[in-house]
């Protein structure tokens, strides 16, 4: 929110130092992202005295005009305004003057005739909406003067960034009352006065004989409050209105709607002024009802778009014509306050704050209400805010307010859940205790009074009954009481104390030694770190064709940020492989990634979700580039079978084993190119190729290889160290076999029954080559050929010793795996 340091200084004293100013501020809580010095974008612009003015030679609606801007020599200035003329003052952007909109002024030619400035409408200057000729300024208006200076528009903004929970310094009144806290200074504040200077009229109709609100659901709408003015004149505002409003950003539109706009930045209250003509009905009447809108029933709101509404929005209708403006968000096109308006019906009302929110952002439609409503808008106070805008429209339109028959305040209404102020302790103990400091008792009640607390003695000297504000629905218990008190009085003033307690040596846990050799062992493998989004779409693992088997429900997030990012991720892998399209489609080839973090998994009947931690890569393309003289093999199944090799070997994990993976077992997997990693009976995760139609719904390019494990099983599985083994002292006996066995049978098998048969002395089975031949090995076969290693750690092995070895190795495996040994 931006607020004008001259507006705030009307109802608070402000410091002279902007800069230390800003860091208060930052200190307290209200973070300042800007200072901008208004002013500034009106360099060049100065006061111009128009000496001559002709006709241009070659234009019937241009003239040639010599003005004088405070310079040696008067300048020439072409201008098409129609009511330019010689003997009048008006503003003058010379040569080089950067106008709004990034348009600066050169010297140039129009219609032959040199043109040294330009001559301005308030337009122009975006500082006003009048467009219809140039700005004459009065004839007291010093000539060469900036206009900046001339116009007093020099002020310091600032840009706040206002917490969601403090709608109260959505204002400049709350703003002053933040200020005045802070520095202990008195604070004005304009609503009585201004609500005072209301005047009802009662000559015309009752307004609530005129005007009929109903509200169908208190919830959506806590509060309605409308008055009728009647005889306005619709036309420009005025210049300290202009003023105020230019030097935080918003363009004037018209008297009525600036009065809406300032009332909504001074007091933190959005209006909405209707035609009053357009909602009357057939009776002459305008029945006002806030209800829920209609599945599908269309609204055409101010900016020109046709909106269709959902029952979760609330809508201000009428019988006869339906939903005329979006509660809290935006008012309707056919009811807007226009030019030939005379009677205005102004709104002035609290909306339920979740509900906005959902409206505004599921339309695209974030305004300064809307963000006001959606942090919660004061239901108390509204009918003298209302009071306030009725009586400066009046100052600054004319017409009249209407009087009601049953108040005197000539207002419509409607209060169906008016909010309660919270009552609340505060024990200074206690909170002296927890902040670490001994704050006066007299400073406590000083600041929770400055904030609009009522503060009185519970009937312990030490305790305080304080009742909050209903404009602070954040001060809901003894502790945001706390937070206040101690921001305010100044967090930096608290002494710094070491934190009591027993000496103790600080360690790292198992986990974190893991995922060091984690993070350790992926980058020695070529792999880059990176970090994706927690949050997923919700087909991520149907476009991946990975089951959901075992993963539990997805958790759906209440309020996501869009609809691709609408629940948490149930694996880490989606995410790296849109990672590599990413890269690939923008010529990066060869892309090795991986990630630690967090997935998450919802079951029925459980509150909270759980989480669990994963290790997850992904390696596309190849390990280097390709060469003049050679060309790198892309990445399969075995270089994601590698890495997950040496992570198990650096985490000193005991019997590791790899089992192959079904079609049916890993949908999202190439079959044949799938394995379940297992440690002894623990499952660790997967690793394999990616399939190829899961490659494509991501718009990458196959293979993909990938692999996810879980962190706390690869840490249950580890060990502190690996046993040693010392360096063998006896020599090896070698001896190679080949076996022919089915299709189906797995080198997986063969390598257990050799192991299991061979015992201490086989210290490896490798297998060395694979060998197909209808003709030699016959159909459906296929021989593997293995070469063994028998060692004995004690001795020298006999050849009897290794003879008989062998034959039971041989026996085993045949009579297991049904394999016959090739000659």
């Amino acid at each position: 929110m931006k607020i004008s340091l001259k507006w705030l200084s009307e109802y608070v004293e402000v410091p002279g130092d902007v800069k230390a100013f800003c860091d208060r501020l930052d200190l307290t809580g209200t973070g300042v992202e800007a200072v901008e010095k208004t002013g500034a974008s009106f360099d060049g612009v100065v006061v111009g005295y128009v000496e001559t003015c002709e006709q241009h030679p070659d234009s019937d609606h241009m003239h040639v005009t010599t003005v004088s801007v405070g310079a040696d020599e008067p300048v020439q200035i072409v201008c098409g305004a129609p009511n330019i003329a010689a003997g009048i003052k008006v503003p003058v952007a010379t040569i080089g003057t950067v106008m709004p909109g990034d348009f600066k002024i050169k010297k140039s030619k129009l219609r032959g005739v040199t043109s040294c400035g330009m001559c301005c409408s308030q337009r122009e200057l975006g500082i006003g909406g009048d467009h219809e000729g140039i700005w004459i300024l009065p004839e007291d208006a010093p000539v060469g003067m900036p206009i900046a200076e001339y116009l007093k528009m020099s002020d310091t903004v600032l840009d706040l960034e206002v917490t969601p929970n403090r709608p109260d310094c959505l204002s400049v009144v709350g703003m002053a009352r933040e200020v005045g806290a802070m520095y202990r200074t008195n604070v004005v504040s304009p609503l009585a006065d201004m609500a005072a200077r209301l005047e009802v009229d009662a000559s015309d109709q009752p307004v609530d004989q005129v005007v009929r609100v109903s509200i169908e659901d208190s919830v959506r709408c806590p509060r309605y409050t409308a008055r009728v003015i009647r005889g306005c004149k619709v036309g420009p505002s005025p210049d300290w209105m202009v003023e105020r409003l230019a030097a935080i950003g918003q363009r004037s539109v018209n008297n009525i709607v600036d009065v809406t706009n300032y009332i909504l930045f001074l007091f933190g209250q959005p209006l909405h002024a209707f035609d009053l003509a357009k909602l009357s009905g057939s009776d002459g009447c305008a029945s006002i009802v806030v209800r829920a809108a209609e599945d599908g029933e269309k609204l055409v709101t101010l900016d020109g778009e046709e909106r269709a509404l959902t029952s979760d929005m609330t809508v201000i209708a009428t019988p006869e014509l339906g939903a005329v403006a979006l509660a809290g968000v935006m008012g309707g096109l056919d009811t807007e306050v226009t030019e030939d308006t005379v009677d205005i019906l102004l709104e002035a009302a609290a909306f339920e704050p979740g509900r906005t929110s959902r409206t505004s952002r599921n339309l695209g439609l974030i305004s300064e209400s809307s963000m006001r409503y959606e942090r919660g808008v004061d239901d108390h106070g509204i009918d003298e805010r209302s009071a306030a805008a009725a009586a400066l429209i009046v100052e600054v339109a004319g017409g009249r307010v209407s009087a009601a028959a049953t108040n005197q305040l000539g207002i419509v209404d409607e209060w169906p859940a008016p909010s309660q102020a919270v009552e609340l302790e505060f024990r200074i103990p206690r909170f002296c205790a927890m902040m670490g400091a001994d704050i006066p008792r007299e400073d406590i009640v000083d600041i929770l009074e400055r904030l609009g607390c009522a503060v009185s003695s519970a009937g312990e000297a030490d305790v305080l009954a304080v009742v909050a504000p209903t404009f602070r629905p954040d001060l809901e218990r003894e502790i945001d009481l706390y937070e206040e008190v101690l921001r305010l009085w100044g967090m930096d003033r608290v002494p710094s104390t070491l934190p009591g307690g027993p000496g103790r040596v600080g360690t790292r846990s198992a986990l974190e030694h893991a995922l060091d050799t984690v993070n350790d062992v992926m980058r020695a493998s070529g792999l880059n770190e990176t970090m994706t989004y927690s949050f997923a779409e919700p087909g991520d693992l149907g476009r991946l064709r990975m089951s959901s088997e075992g993963l539990g429900e997805p958790v759906e997030l209440i309020n996501p940020l869009n609809a691709d990012q609408s629940v948490m991720r149930q694996s880490i892998v989606p995410g790296l492989v849109r990672s590599v399209a990413y890269n690939q489609s923008r010529g990066v080839k060869n892309v090795q990634l991986y990630e630690t973090g967090q997935v998450f998994f919802a079951h029925e009947g459980r509150k909270q979700p759980k989480e669990r931690r994963r290790v997850a890569g992904v390696l596309a393309g190849a390990m280097r580039d390709a060469g003049w003289n050679e060309r790198p093999d892309a990445f399969d199944f075995f270089d994601g079978k590698g890495v997950v090799e040496s992570l198990a070997r650096e985490l000193s994990i005991a019997k590791l084993r790899f089992k192959a993976l079904s079609a049916e077992e890993a949908p999202h997997l190439q079959p044949g190119r799938a394995a379940e990693v297992l440690a002894g009976g623990t499952s660790l995760g997967w690793v394999g190729e990616l399939h190829p139609l899961a490659v494509d719904a991501y718009e990458a390019t196959a293979p993909v290889v990938a692999f996810e494990l879980d962190v706390d099983a690869l840490v249950k599985s580890s060990r502190p160290a690996r046993d040693y083994i010392d360096v063998p002292t006896f020599p090896a006996v070698s001896m190679d076999v080949a076996f022919v066995v089915d299709e189906d049978v797995a080198h997986e098998r063969l390598v257990q029954c050799m192991s299991s048969a061979g015992g201490k002395l086989l210290e490896d089975a490798r297998l060395f080559d694979v060998y197909r031949d209808e003709q030699r090995v016959g159909a459906g076969k296929k021989s593997m050929a293995y070469a063994l290693t028998y060692r004995a750690a004690d001795r020298t092995l006999t050849s009897e010793e290794v003879d008989k070895t062998h034959e039971r190795l041989v026996k085993k495996v045949c009579g297991a795996t049904g394999a016959e040994v090739r000659g």
